[in-house]
């Protein structure tokens, strides 16, 4: 059976399937920027909120009056069912108190300052990790495009077997495609570790979500605390009678006793107020890629284990590592440095093989004129679209409309190259003679 088609309707689906394909470009594009510019997460945070109280350290006494500062301003709503304290740290020396309703800065004493206000530096962090989409889908999208980047990286290398001999080959001067061909090539040789670890640890992290998502829902009757207990520990038995509320003060005493090589960092209550709550301390292993160990007490602060993240299988050693690798959250200034550099260079790699795509296409005599002006709008639009948001974040505060913004942005500037790119009346009888996009 012969399928007939019409030549409009042909056009038509080859223009499709070649927007189908720079629209993964440019998503994958779209990760690589967000990707370098949130590696300075923590310094985003306090350029955010100058005004916000700054320690190297706090007191346990003044960490658990914060706890109880907190709780005491939500006695009227609902209970909370988790508080997080965030202890200073050398990228982030603040203390900040979460709950599901508030995040609170505290000073040195305890004291409730200023709310947290760093939804710029968040709304980077949710258009890296799930292109602002919801969880599911958009961490599904985002390990999906870090396999591609590991299939695209080793697909480069075998295509080109001189791409090692030639690794500082670079006829940067050449006024035509050369020169693009020439900086994406250096370029992806130069980073070519780099790729495969950002690539890989993007690609297990969004996959490990949606996984364990699908784990919950065929196994454990859609709990995932229990799908992902023997990674990250499970909780015990709920118990809703009320109690008083949880002493962090032995807990941490008992960490800087036992455990002095260590950096305690985060402090969580599992449903603080009630009989059935607990304390865990996550805390820092120095000289290691995990990002730390959770250590277990009681509601009185008697220590209960560990969940072996530092010393437990290796498979939970591994999921425990990922994190900090991708993000480049180990080594201090230094790695960050390194990882924008790297970041900025795999970013550029992406923008040019497009490039590439577009320049073989004119030469199989095939017009690109909208495709080329597309893509020039994305790679201006999208750090255009953040710096937008930054500015609008200065200019309007926290509760910036920073989505729109970016959006109407990035998508107003490839709006705006295809305009210029439009034919004139001289030129489009000529542009038809030849081969549609």
């Amino acid at each position: 059976m012969t399928l007939a088609f019409s030549k409009e309707m042909v056009r038509k689906a080859i223009s499709a399937h070649s927007a189908v394909g720079l629209i993964c470009c440019a998503l994958l594009y779209l990760i690589c920027a967000s990707g370098t510019a949130i590696v300075l997460y923590e310094e985003w945070q306090r350029f955010e909120q100058l005004d916000a109280p700054e320690m190297n350290e706090i007191e346990p006494g003044s960490v658990q009056r914060g706890i109880e500062n907190v709780l005491a301003s939500e006695e009227s709503g609902p209970a909370t069912t988790h508080l997080y304290v965030h202890l200073p740290t050398k990228d982030l020396p603040r203390t900040t108190i979460t709950t599901d309703t508030q995040a609170v800065h505290i000073d040195g004493q305890g004291d409730i300052v200023v709310p947290e206000e760093n939804a710029w530096a968040e709304f980077l962090l949710a258009l890296h990790y799930r292109l602002n989409l919801p969880a599911v889908f958009g961490m599904t999208l985002v390990g999906l495009f870090g396999a591609m980047i590991v299939a695209l990286t080793i697909s480069g290398v075998v295509a080109h077997p001189r791409i090692f001999r030639d690794a500082f080959r670079l006829r940067a001067r050449r006024a035509d495609d050369v020169a693009t061909l020439d900086w994406h090539n250096r370029l992806a040789v130069w980073t070519l570790p780099f790729a495969l670890a950002i690539s890989l640890t993007g690609a297990m992290i969004g996959l490990f979500y949606v996984s364990g998502s699908a784990l919950a829902a065929a196994a454990y009757g859609g709990d995932s605390g229990a799908a992902l207990a023997p990674v990250f520990g499970d909780e015990p038995e709920e118990d809703t009678a009320s109690g008083p509320i949880p002493n962090v003060v032995p807990a941490l005493a008992f960490m800087e006793r036992e455990y002095p090589d260590v950096e305690p960092y985060y402090v969580i209550l599992h449903d603080p107020g009630t009989a059935g709550q607990h304390i865990q301390i996550v805390a820092e292993h120095p000289r290691r890629l995990i990002f730390g160990e959770y250590y277990g007490f009681s509601a009185d602060g008697a220590f209960r284990g560990t969940v072996g993240l530092a010393d437990g299988t290796v498979g939970q050693q591994l999921s425990a590592s990922t994190y900090n690798l991708h993000f480049g959250n180990f080594g201090g200034l230094p790695v960050k440095i390194a990882y924008i550099v790297f970041g900025l260079a795999l970013t550029i790699v992406v923008a040019t093989g497009t490039f590439i795509w577009l320049d073989k296409r004119e030469r199989r005599g095939k017009v690109s004129t909208r495709l080329r002006a597309a893509w020039w709008g994305l790679v201006v639009g999208v750090p255009a679209g953040m710096a937008a948001t930054l500015i609008a974040r200065i200019a309007i505060g926290n509760a910036a409309p920073f989505v729109p913004i970016f959006w109407i942005v990035c998508l107003g500037a490839v709006a705006i190259w295809l305009f210029r790119a439009m034919p004139s009346r001289r030129n489009r009888a000529k542009e038809s003679a030849l081969p549609a996009e």
